[in-house]
């Protein structure tokens, strides 16, 4: 599982997530340390957003690449949109063999490249160098896609770690990573379900942890869906926001019968850098031409007035800010305004988790597969341990709560859990 031959100074583990990532350090006696990266107004946050932006600068007579993460990455493609290409969810790609390279610049890139690129940018902003790293890093149970080939999947992230420079690699699933953190709070054999929940993939593993032997952590079966918090934010947008945005509108061609309005104009909303591609003439020229038959045509104008004035960031902070609020309140107030348009709807939290009912029961079933193919029943699991942010859904932890007992089920950390476990891993013990 490594890779190159020298002696890295500093140990770390990365969970390279779809929509954050973490670096956790860990010193000589065990000890742990998270990475703080800047936030917008000059605070600093756990996490870095797994954003890539790319433009080109005009340098000496050569145009030259430049590349930012995180919050900068969304500042420079917000300051010039048409120059900057903002590349996002790069770890749903990884498994996709239909999906090799992008073009950017006239120049064909292949997608190691970009998450290398991410890679050590996120390094220059933790101060580290890759090449005195020992890194671990995380995997999920089951990559995202319909037809997802993990194989693939992992070996293009061991590439990409080795383009962006770290000599000693090592990969280890997720879930995994984030039961070893737990077992350090064990002083007595148990066996514990672990569910990590990301922006992308959620995983659930079953293992069995016997402290002080020669074999602390014993994997007994995995099982993951491919679905996780950016789900739950399209329930809200489609429930909540798309109505205001014409989506249930009709239009009329030639005074014919009522027709839908084109419902891929819609598949973008959850994605706000997606709509930066409708910002074409052809496209808000075509929004706009239905909206003169339209049975709303002040809603479909108000399409045009979000993708126009790039305010899809301002619509993803809002619905995110609310889903936030609903776990932790019976109800949550969503609030978005732009030009021509102020929404302020209330939200219950006993119509979000009827909405995310069908997410609920993919998450249930994978629970039971994952129990399944450890030979064990639901009462032989003696605890369960969930992290992610996606695991603060009340919704979420009653899941778990009917199946094993209240007295059973605890939350780790919300976004760090799953690097502490990977800097905590011992990277001699998975290089098999």
């Amino acid at each position: 599982m490594k890779n190159g031959s020298s002696s890295p100074s500093v140990r770390l583990g990365i969970d390279f997530g779809t929509t954050n990532s973490v670096i956790v350090l860990r010193d000589e006696d065990g000890d742990t340390r998270t990475v703080r990266f800047p936030t917008p107004g000059g605070n600093t946050a756990d996490t870095c957003r797994t954003l890539l932006a790319l433009w080109q600068e005009l340098t000496g007579g050569r145009r030259l690449t430049e590349r930012a993460v995180g919050e900068e990455a969304v500042e420079a493609y917000l300051d010039d949109p048409t120059e900057t290409r903002l590349i996002m969810s790069m770890k749903s790609y990884l498994a996709q063999a239909s999906f090799r390279e992008t073009q950017l610049f006239g120049q064909r890139v292949p997608l190691e490249t970009l998450v290398a690129s991410f890679l050590q940018e996120l390094m220059k902003l933790a101060k580290l160098a890759p090449q005195d790293c020992a890194v671990t890093v995380g995997r999920p149970v089951r990559f995202v896609g319909d037809n997802a080939d993990d194989d693939l999947g992992e070996a293009r992230l061991r590439a990409s770690l080795a383009e962006a420079g770290f000599p000693e690699i090592s990969i280890m699933l997720e879930p995994e990573a984030a039961g070893w953190k737990f077992a350090h709070r064990l002083n007595h054999p148990a066996t514990v379900l672990v569910g990590d929940f990301g922006g992308g993939t959620s995983d659930f593993s079953v293992l069995r942890f016997e402290p002080g032997t020669a074999q602390p952590t014993q994997a007994l079966g995995y099982a993951g869906v491919g679905l996780a918090g950016d789900q739950f934010d399209t329930r809200i947008i489609d429930h909540v926001v798309a109505p205001f945005l014409g989506r249930d509108c009709t239009f009329r061609i030639m005074g014919g019968e009522p027709l839908p309005v084109p419902i891929e104009w819609y598949t973008s909303l959850a994605r706000w850098h997606r709509l930066s591609l409708m910002r074409t003439p052809r496209i808000l020229n075509e929004i706009a031409e239905v909206a003169r038959t339209a049975s709303q045509p002040e809603r479909l104008m108000n399409l045009v007035e979000l993708i126009r004035e790039q305010n899809g960031q301002l619509l993803y902070n809002a619905v995110s800010a609310a889903k936030r609020t609903l776990s932790s309140e019976d109800s949550a107030v969503l609030r978005f305004s732009q030009k021509g348009l102020t929404i302020e709807e209330t939200i219950q939290r006993a119509d979000f988790e009827r909405w995310i009912a069908p997410d609920l029961a993919q998450f249930g079933d994978a629970i039971d597969l994952a129990i399944e193919r450890s030979n064990l029943t639901p009462d032989q699991i003696d605890r369960v341990f969930l992290t992610g942010g996606t695991s603060f859904v009340p919704a979420v932890r009653e899941l778990f709560i009917q199946r094993f007992g209240a007295d059973k089920v605890e939350l780790g950390g919300e976004f760090v859990s799953v690097a502490e476990g990977l800097a905590l891993a011992n990277p001699l013990a998975l290089a098999a």
